[in-house]
């Protein structure tokens, strides 16, 4: 966290073993030990507590995406039941016509210039041959 070395915890027990004296050394090591723990506990709780903040945020915001996509469900449920349970929206491809329909007949005259002048509609001028 503070990146303290090992130089630099050296440092600090001289310049308290000056200051202090050696009598009452290890009484205030006890007592910075003791600060030093309370602050990590209080730091720890802290980070903990946020950590619950954002997770219950996270959950409200989750609630909130699902209760907007329920009137969703209910309504395709809805629309589902009504088109007689068909989810679907492919319709299969109509079925080619008969032969029969598509080829002129050898019987007619015209070769199928009729049918084919019908298919080609109004505006459209087909050529002769």
């Amino acid at each position: 966290m503070f990146d303290i070395g090992f130089q630099e915890l050296l440092l600090v027990a001289v310049v308290a073993l000056v200051v202090v004296g050696p009598e009452r050394l290890p009484h205030l090591a006890r007592v910075a030990g003791k600060w030093v723990g309370r602050a990590r506990r209080t730091l720890i709780g802290v980070q903990q507590e946020i950590e619950r903040e954002l997770k219950a945020e996270e959950l409200k915001r989750i609630l909130d995406e699902q209760a907007q996509r329920r009137p969703l469900e209910t309504i395709l449920e809805e629309t589902s039941g009504k088109m007689g349970g068909q989810t679907s929206a492919h319709t299969p491809p109509a079925a080619p016509a008969p032969i029969s329909e598509r080829q002129p007949a050898a019987s007619d005259p015209s070769g199928g210039r009729q049918a084919n002048r019908a298919a080609s509609g109004p505006g459209e001028q087909t050529t002769r041959p």
